[in-house]
């Protein structure tokens, strides 16, 4: 009668663990079909041992299924299966990403002190030009009217140049 009881905490477990790892394994849906198969087999099992048990292993099963089912979707799109079938960025193309937005920066940082001409009125925010290339800018200090000339004094939260009207 015990090896009842244990046979169903077993089962349940391994039908928790099989949830997980349908996450990482490409079987299509098979795992979590033997995981639900585990768990129905382990309140079975419960069951036969007593009424009391039985319950409880369902309600085990009831809370603890798709609690497990909704941290698995959660953690789903960040495991490689997940990005591969959703199509999310591989690891190579996120850190690719990253050189380039650091690549960015670094150039952003080599025009501060760098002398422009502002395109769309700074109000605060706008557009300059320097040296051919055009940038958005946040204006330090006033309101820029287009035309006139501008100096980049750093680089502001979202990756903006700030300047300041050069008098």
């Amino acid at each position: 009668m015990e090896s009842l009881l244990v046979w169903g905490v077993v089962l349940i477990a391994g039908g928790l663990l099989l949830i997980f790892a349908e996450l990482f394994l490409p079987t299509g849906g098979i795992l979590g079909l033997l995981a639900a198969g585990c768990a129905i087999a382990g309140v079975v099992c419960m069951f036969r041992v007593s009424a009391t048990w039985g319950a409880l292993g369902a309600l085990v099963v009831a809370i603890l299924g798709p609690m497990s089912v909704g941290f698995a979707m959660k953690i789903w799109p960040s495991t490689p299966m997940g990005r591969r079938i959703i199509g999310g960025p591989s690891d190579e193309v996120q850190e690719q990403q990253r050189i380039a937005a650091e690549e960015a920066r670094r150039q952003r940082e080599a025009i501060i002190g760098a002398q422009g001409t502002v395109v769309v009125d700074l109000r605060p925010m706008g557009v300059i030009d320097i040296n051919g290339k055009r940038y958005d800018a946040i204006s330090e200090i006033a309101f820029c009217q287009a035309g006139s000339r501008i100096k980049v004094t750093g680089i502001g939260s979202g990756d903006e140049l700030r300047v300041r009207p050069i008098i």
